[in-house]
């Protein structure tokens, strides 16, 4: 069930809200937990149970280390026991073929969200273990806290120490529900207008055609519009979730801080996928000693970190190279200083080319493929009419890509500023509900009349 599917929209969110408003606190995790698990059921029917098999593992784990003292064989055992559920479903096949092992298992389906609530359940482990959380003793707050359905499927990576007292105790005010409502309307609008639209342009470039036959303009075009799909498209649904969440009384931190306004890769991780970025930094990159034991291990440490961070998102090389290409940029951004303002421009052309080209990667699981297109960038090889990229761009297609291109930098709230200074207090809140109104309206227009509506994380 996407968020941006017509009976999510008008038939489970508003079932879901006004069943939080109505239960009193004793029944209202209960109820969120139902309409989690059935959020899941509806598109996941035999995942669920694996989600289930995790929820199990993670409480048990927590109740043992409370109880035992042998807490390191607890928690390496609940490491093994769900690192070995996401190794299973998710990479069986990738090792066996790495390993040249013949077994047959059939079709093994992934379920859907297992990276997220894998890394959800670990954090909630390694935290009781580490004495930073207090173990939860009632199952069915566990169980809210792992398949609760705004950041099931596709994220953020909640911390159970940031929304534990939120599970066991929150009050929903009405400045919080507006403030979710807006936040749910930008991401809705994120996904469906700007997302959609320069994906479809995106697969019909780099997948449906010819790498070999593509001109440089079309290529340049196929690779920025897969640049802003994926912000949009992931960004989107993360403002979602967190909206969503905000409605019903959870605070989820931000997961995007404008990442391609960005000078530096390593910038760039501080602003993309922050809930995946800071668990790898807290929950390995800093156990093994981080930048503490010496360069070589530093080095070492960022390797294995982006080997393992392009490997979460998929069992394929492809995201494998993905990953060491961004942590590769990172050693090599240790021996030069791009802080200096005299080379900010330098700096974020060199940044959005990297993020940019490493993207083929993302996009293109086949080396052949991918290699081609990369030449196509820069113009080796090239073929074909430059003049074709227009074909893709009439006056609605060039508004879509001009509102990406403004919000995929700070500017929302430089522009509500200036607003709010033009207008007196009263005009500008009816400005802003009326924004919010026009652009909700557009969207579900929009919406309807689409079929191409795919979330790309959700795969993962």
């Amino acid at each position: 069930m996407l968020f941006s599917s017509v009976l999510f929209l008008f038939k489970f969110l508003p079932i879901v809200l006004v069943g939080n408003f109505i239960f009193q606190r004793t029944f209202r995790n209960l109820f969120l937990l139902i309409s989690s698990l059935f959020f899941y059921f509806w598109g996941e029917e035999m995942g669920i149970f694996i989600m289930l098999i995790s929820i199990g593992i993670n409480y048990l784990s927590g109740i043992a280390l409370d109880r035992i003292q042998a807490k390191k064989a607890v928690l390496i055992a609940s490491i093994v026991l769900n690192l070995g559920l996401l190794v299973f479903y998710k990479y069986f096949y990738f090792l066996t073929d790495l390993f040249s092992i013949q077994i047959d298992l059939g079709e093994i389906a992934l379920p859907l969200g297992i990276s997220f609530f894998t890394f959800q359940g670990l954090s909630y482990v390694i935290d009781v273990y580490k004495g930073e959380v207090e173990v939860q003793k009632n199952p069915l707050n566990i169980a809210l806290y792992i398949s609760l359905f705004p950041q099931l499927i596709a994220g953020p990576i909640v911390r159970y120490k940031d929304i534990s007292n939120q599970i066991t105790s929150r009050n929903i005010t009405e400045s919080q529900f507006v403030s979710g409502i807006k936040k749910f309307i930008r991401g809705l609008f994120k996904k469906v207008v700007i997302a959609n639209n320069v994906g479809l342009i995106a697969d019909l470039i780099m997948v449906q055609t010819n790498a070999y036959d593509l001109p440089l303009s079309m290529a340049w075009l196929g690779i920025i519009s897969y640049t802003l799909q994926i912000y949009f498209d992931f960004s989107g649904y993360s403002d979602m979730a967190i909206g969503i969440g905000r409605m019903l009384g959870f605070n989820f931190k931000e997961n995007f801080r404008h990442p391609y306004f960005s000078f530096s890769i390593r910038e760039f991780w501080r602003r993309w996928h922050i809930s995946l970025s800071t668990w790898f930094r807290d929950y390995l990159y800093i156990p093994l000693g981080g930048n503490r034991k010496g360069k070589w291990r530093m080095y070492f440490n960022l390797v294995l970190v982006f080997f393992l961070t392009g490997l979460w998102h998929g069992a394929s090389w492809n995201f494998v190279l993905w990953g060491m290409i961004h942590g590769l940029f990172l050693i090599l951004e240790r021996f030069i200083n791009l802080e200096k303002k005299q080379t900010r421009i330098l700096s974020y052309c060199y940044t959005m080319l990297v993020v940019t080209f490493a993207w083929v990667f993302f996009k293109i699981e086949n080396f052949d493929h991918a290699g081609k297109f990369l030449q196509q960038l820069i113009g080796i090889g090239e073929t074909g009419n430059s003049y074709y990229a227009l074909l893709f761009l009439n006056n609605y297609v060039l508004i879509i890509y001009a509102l990406a291109l403004l919000f995929v930098f700070p500017t929302r709230k430089w522009i509500k500023s200036k607003l709010r200074r033009a207008y007196p207090n009263f005009w500008f809140q009816y400005l802003n509900l009326a924004t919010y109104m026009g652009v909700l309206i557009f969207t579900i227009i929009e919406l309807s009349m689409s079929n191409y509506n795919p979330f790309i994380y959700f795969r993962f």
